[in-house]
C-alpha cells in the first residue's frame, strides 16, 4: 500500500480558536490536506478539502463561515489538482472516508461520483439536524446521493489492518481518524482535527471550535497511547509538519 499526502486547500484563521491564550488579532495559515491510500482493493481518499470554488469566492459556497476562515490557495491547490498530478481522476476513487463534515475536509465529496463514502452515524445524523448549518455544516459539500456507509466503532476497512477507521470525537461529535499500517514506513494516524496542531496533543490545549473538551480531552490520551505503541500521528493543520512531509507523487511505503 502506499500513501500520497495532498493538499485539500490553505486557509488563514484566527490562531485562539485553536489557542485560547493567543492574541485575538493574531492570525495563522493553516494547510488542509488529504491523503490518498492506495491498496490493492482499492483507491481509499481520506477527506476531501476545500471546494476549489472557494479560491476566487468563498462567501458564495462559505457564507459567513469565510469571514472566520480565509481561503489562500488557487485550484491547483486543492484536491482534483492533486489527483490529476498522479494521473488519477475522481472516477478511480473507490472509498472516500470523511474524517467530519466541516467544509474543509469534505468540500470535494461532489466530485467522486463513483466512490462508497464512509462517516461516523452521529455525524451524519449532525448533519441532517435542523441546527446543523449554524454548526458550519453545509449541504453542498456533504449531500450527495452516492452510497453513504455509516461506522459507529472501530472498523478494519479490507480486513487485513492495513486501513482502520476509529472513532476520535471531541472536536465534533462523530469525528472518525485512521490508522495505516504500511510496509516500510511503519504506521501513521490520520488524525484529522482530533489534533490539529501538535501543540494542542503535546500541551492538551483545548481548541475552542470543540464540542466537547471532556470527550476531547480522552480521544487525546487514545492518541498518545498508539504514537507510544508507534503510530505517526498526521496533524489536521500544523503548517510545520505539513512542510517536512512527502506530498503528492513522492509516497509513503
Amino acid at each position: 500500500m502506499k500513501m500520497h499526502i495532498l493538499s485539500g486547500g490553505r486557509l488563514r484563521m484566527k490562531k485562539s480558536i485553536y489557542f485560547p491564550e493567543a492574541d485575538r488579532a493574531e492570525t495563522v495559515e493553516l494547510p488542509v490536506s488529504c491523503v490518498l491510500l492506495r491498496h490493492a482493493q482499492g483507491n481509499v481518499l481520506f477527506d476531501t478539502g476545500c471546494h476549489p470554488s472557494v479560491c476566487s469566492d468563498a462567501e458564495a459556497r462559505w457564507g459567513n463561515l469565510a469571514r472566520a476562515m480565509v481561503p489562500l490557495m488557487g485550484p491547483e491547490g486543492t484536491l482534483p489538482a492533486g489527483l490529476e498530478s498522479l494521473g488519477l481522476a475522481p472516477d478511480d476513487i473507490d472509498v472516500v472516508i470523511n474524517s467530519h463534515f466541516h467544509p474543509d475536509h469534505c468540500g470535494c465529496n461532489g466530485y467522486f461520483r463513483k466512490a462508497t463514502f464512509l462517516v461516523h452515524e452521529k455525524e451524519l445524523a449532525l448533519a441532517r439536524s435542523p441546527e446543523a448549518a449554524a454548526s458550519g455544516y453545509l449541504p453542498a459539500d456533504w449531500d450527495h446521493p452516492m452510497p453513504m456507509d455509516t461506522v459507529t466503532g472501530q472498523r478494519d476497512l479490507f480486513g487485513d489492518g492495513r486501513i482502520v477507521l476509529l472513532p476520535l470525537p471531541g472536536h465534533t461529535v462523530g469525528l472518525i481518524g485512521v490508522l495505516a499500517a504500511l510496509e516500510r514506513s511503519g504506521s501513521f494516524l490520520l488524525a484529522s482535527d482530533a489534533v490539529p496542531f501538535r501543540e494542542n496533543l503535546d500541551r492538551e490545549v483545548i481548541p475552542r471550535n470543540t464540542w466537547d473538551a471532556d470527550v476531547l480531552t480522552g480521544t487525546l490520551a487514545e492518541i498518545r497511547r498508539l504514537e507510544a505503541g508507534g503510530a505517526t500521528v498526521l496533524c489536521g493543520h500544523d503548517d510545520a509538519q505539513w512542510q517536512g512531509l512527502r506530498k503528492g507523487p513522492e509516497a509513503y511505503d
